[in-house]
């Protein structure tokens, strides 16, 4: 009986197959909704009908973010004399932008064949209202978590100082697992630079009244270069929360959920003003601030050819790299080269401080005393709401030792002058010579010779002892290995190296090197698939479990790493990280 039952399930289990198998292959696309808010999100499933599937390629989700996925699933089933199969690839995506969207077609690879799905169109309207849900955790992650840009002044002048400085308020009773910048803040029609802050320390405050820990995640110095209405761009956030539920376990510990949510700062509105016409010097070049104003020499007194440094130096607080120092006019009898710029500026909350100075080579020709006329600067003090001059007094050059000044009134004709005789100007010229002998020196019996002479026998031992290190080497197979592997790192880590101290550029070079030797090594692209997908190739090439992890981290850190503060410590620490990443990979593949 077992034995015919064997029989039957056999030959059930055929015809399954020869059914499934007999059907077309397809690959379709569903969502879960074609219309949605832009807080919202949708699902969208790529179903195979058909065994056998090979090399799955999602589409570039272009205008969405990739919350979940890829998850895989398959069903199977013999219902009423009729087999059916279904293998999905499923993704969670969420909206990054209204507008009306085309999700492009999937692939996958089946029977010598690639098989494509049909596109899909998606409408994003404006944000809809979720209902409050006291015990819902989305709902209670964003009563509990704050996003925040505070700008300290909403009307300044045009290139007046000002800053944004991003918070993230949280409440005591949840807690933040991971967190990434997903959308970094825009500030058109501002200067900008990054105030550098001394790590992410977690303090206390108070946000609408209430207690919160928060933690400041940018602050930027803007400088306004248009008056109008300027926008600042709202930063977006990725959080894992997690969020107590109410309940306790076993032992008496709080049952916490976690979810994932964006969230966004408000769009922040500035109204730059523009600088007033009313009294507004001749020579004012768009300096803001308070500053003080300097010309001065090196030497008043020098000889012809010596050479002298006239600084033009403005010091203060202020636009500091946003204006033209004053040009210094000298004399034609003085030789004058092109200024030379040196910048010592700090970056501060309302704006730059230090100095910037253009220095002048100058070098007299002719004996005598120049006048180097004064010097003006005009700048506008946004805090007295008016322009300020600064004149310097007349600088004198004395020029003791030199040609002197040509009196002809035409400067092509050469003035006539007497031919002043020396007793070194004209002199006997000899005629007849003595000659003596050449002295020589014969090679043959020297000290070169006999150094030439030894040098091949003392080579033959330096030979023997370097081949005999040479086969050593070669013997060592694990040595070479490793060795082999540390220059394949260092060759694919080179551009980033070079990019050490650079965040942005170093974080891009790093993540562009592991992905092409990824390439190099598998023969696919890797820039454009899953971390799932490179951790499933890395398995079926027999890697350990732990140096796919931590080449994953190493990605993972690139992608958190842009986007928070990091130090040229931590960039030497993931340089090496990655380094000792890649060395592992190779001695496995």
């Amino acid at each position: 009986m077992n034995m015919k039952l064997k029989v039957y399930i056999s030959l059930l289990i055929s015809f399954i197959t020869i059914a499934i198998n007999a059907q077309d292959a397809a690959l379709t696309a569903t969502v879960s909704k074609n219309k949605l808010g832009v807080n919202q999100r949708l699902r969208i499933d790529f179903s195979i009908n058909k065994q056998g599937g090979d090399n799955f390629t999602p589409p570039k989700f272009t205008n969405f973010k990739v919350v979940a996925g890829p998850s895989q699933s398959i069903q199977q089933s013999y219902i009423n004399g009729k087999a059916s199969f279904n293998q999905s690839y499923s993704y969670i995506l969420q909206p990054m932008r209204k507008g009306e969207f085309t999700i492009p077609s999937a692939s996958i690879e089946i029977s010598g064949k690639t098989l494509s799905s049909n596109p899909i169109k998606v409408l994003v309207l404006d944000a809809v209202d979720i209902p409050k849900n006291p015990n819902d955790p989305n709902y209670i992650a964003e009563q509990k978590i704050h996003l925040v840009a505070e700008v300290s002044k909403s009307k300044p002048y045009v290139g007046e100082g000002i800053y944004v400085e991003y918070r993230l308020y949280f409440s005591e009773d949840i807690g933040i697992y991971d967190s990434g910048i997903t959308e970094a803040p825009q500030y058109s029609g501002f200067w900008n630079q990054e105030i550098k802050r001394n790590g992410t320390p977690v303090k206390y405050g108070n946000y609408n009244g209430e207690r919160y820990r928060y933690a400041v995640l940018h602050k930027a110095l803007l400088i306004p270069t248009t008056s109008g209405k300027l926008t600042i761009d709202p930063m977006k956030m990725d959080i894992i929360v997690a969020v107590p539920t109410g309940r306790v376990d076993f032992f008496g510990n709080r049952i916490e959920r976690q979810v994932r949510k964006e969230f966004a700062s408000a769009k922040k509105i500035i109204n730059a003003k523009a600088l007033p016409l009313e009294n507004k010097p001749d020579d004012f070049t768009g300096a803001v601030g308070q500053f003080s104003f300097d010309v001065s020499l090196s030497k008043n007194t020098l000889k012809a050819n010596e050479s002298s440094q006239i600084k033009v130096a403005v010091n203060g607080e202020g636009n500091l790299k946003l204006f033209e120092l004053p040009k210094i006019e000298t004399p034609k009898e003085l030789e004058v080269y092109q200024p030379e710029r040196k910048e010592n500026v700090t970056i501060l909350s309302n704006g730059l401080k230090g100095s910037v100075t253009d220095s002048y080579t100058v070098v007299p020709e002719f004996k005598g005393k120049y006048k180097i006329p004064k010097a003006s600067f005009s700048y506008f003090n946004p805090k007295e709401e008016a322009y300020q001059t600064i004149t310097t007094d007349d600088l004198y050059v004395e020029v003791l030792e030199g040609k002197e000044i040509p009196t002809n009134s035409d400067a092509n004709t050469v003035a006539k002058q007497d031919v002043k005789v020396t007793g070194s100007d004209f002199r006997y010229i000899q005629t007849s010579t003595e000659f003596q002998p050449k002295q020589t020196n014969d090679f043959f019996k020297s000290a070169l010779f006999y150094v030439l002479l030894i040098l091949p026998i003392l080579a033959i031992p330096a030979g023997i002892f370097i081949q005999k290190k040479k086969e050593e080497r070669d013997g060592d197979v694990v040595g070479n290995k490793l060795r082999k592997a540390d220059k394949l790192a260092k060759k694919y880590l080179s551009e980033a190296q070079k990019q050490l101290g650079n965040k942005e550029a170093f974080y891009e070079a790093l993540e562009r090197a592991l992905h092409n030797y990824l390439k190099a090594k598998l023969g696919v692209e890797t820039s454009d698939i899953s971390r799932e997908k490179i951790t499933e190739l890395l398995q079926e090439k027999n890697v350990d479990s732990n140096s796919i992890s931590n080449f994953i981290e190493v990605l993972n850190d690139c992608d958190f790493a842009r986007y928070t503060p990091i130090t040229n410590v931590q960039m030497k620490e993931e340089y090496e990280k990655a380094k000792q990443v890649i060395t592992q990979l190779d001695r496995q593949l």
